[in-house]
């Protein structure tokens, strides 16, 4: 597939403005009227990523960039907070470019932005933002998809973008107005998979766009949910407290290992702590035998709801 590098969009997204030579149509386009903070180019990069690549590692850290290379699709880099490069293999799909440009390589960019992406999906509940963590599969965008049903707006998919307003108040600013869920969810949910575009070909999961149920503006961070699966008969919440609160924020950081190898652990800390004091932490445990989404928002919202929870 071709790309024409002459023309450019322009996006916002994560609380910056984006000029790119790849059509992102996930994105929110803006007018190309003001400064652009980030630009996501093509390129070569076969010399660079064999001059570093001489540990055969997946994923380079060299100063203040980072390189990965997926086989058979592209070679990115990802350069001081300010770029993007892709180097595109013979065969790319362009499909799965835009996913690694949008996750791996915006999480890388937010780090070195000294923003803290956390890998999960984000809310807006009366004002505020709520954010749903955990690993790969855990239900993290069901949750979400969950809420959007029940009336509320996502602010954020898959990433979550943190940063600290003059005051130090935690602030997640929102991403772009799609969710990614898997053809299990869009059953339990009943939306039919034809209405949906798979994410890249022969692929289960789809692209879910969303228009008046998207909240475009950043918010205060008012809590963390932590969410995992296991045996558990009915659904599970208990809070997160002390250095537990510290150690949660960094196991469920975006691309979680870059942190210690840019050197950013300190950093880590100091952000963690304040939006620590900020925030409620909880444990959110459901069944893995069923379908729960609809009655984890209940739960959510009735502890929200107790005296002094909603911050």
């Amino acid at each position: 597939m071709l790309i024409n590098t002459e023309k450019k969009y322009f996006y916002k997204a994560f609380g910056l403005k984006i000029i790119s030579e790849i059509h992102l149509p996930e994105l929110t386009a803006v007018s190309d009227e003001g400064s652009v903070e980030v630009e996501i180019k093509m390129g070569n990069l076969s010399s660079e990523w064999n001059n570093l690549n001489e540990g055969q590692r997946k994923i380079i850290v060299s100063g203040n960039i980072v390189m990965f290379q997926i086989p058979n699709l592209a070679t990115f880099c990802i350069q001081e907070g300010k770029s993007i490069i892709v180097s595109p293999i013979n065969g790319f799909d362009i499909d799965k470019i835009r996913l690694y440009i949008l996750g791996t390589c915006m999480g890388a960019l937010l780090i070195q932005r000294r923003k803290l992406p956390l890998h999960g999906s984000s809310v807006a509940i009366d004002g505020k933002a709520y954010a749903f963590v955990g690993q790969s599969g855990v239900g993290k965008s069901t949750l979400a998809s969950a809420f959007i049903r029940n009336g509320y707006q996502l602010l954020s998919d898959d990433v979550i973008a943190i940063s600290l307003s003059e005051g130090n108040i935690p602030m997640v600013e929102p991403s772009y107005p799609q969710q990614k869920l898997w053809e299990d969810s869009l059953n339990n949910f009943g939306m039919e998979t034809a209405h949906y575009r798979p994410l890249f070909e022969r692929e289960t999961k789809y692209s879910v766009p969303l228009h008046s149920q998207y909240y475009n503006e950043p918010l205060p961070l008012a809590g963390v949910f932590e969410l995992s699966k296991g045996d558990c008969n009915t659904i599970e919440l208990k809070p997160i407290t002390g250095l537990d609160q510290f150690r949660t924020l960094l196991k469920q950081t975006f691309r979680s290992s870059l942190i210690e190898r840019m050197g950013l652990m300190e950093w880590h800390f100091y952000y963690s702590s304040h939006i620590i004091k900020h925030i409620k932490m909880f444990q959110l445990r459901r069944p893995i035998t069923k379908f729960t989404a609809n009655n984890m928002v209940s739960t959510v919202i009735d502890k929200l709801n107790e005296k002094g929870e909603i911050l």
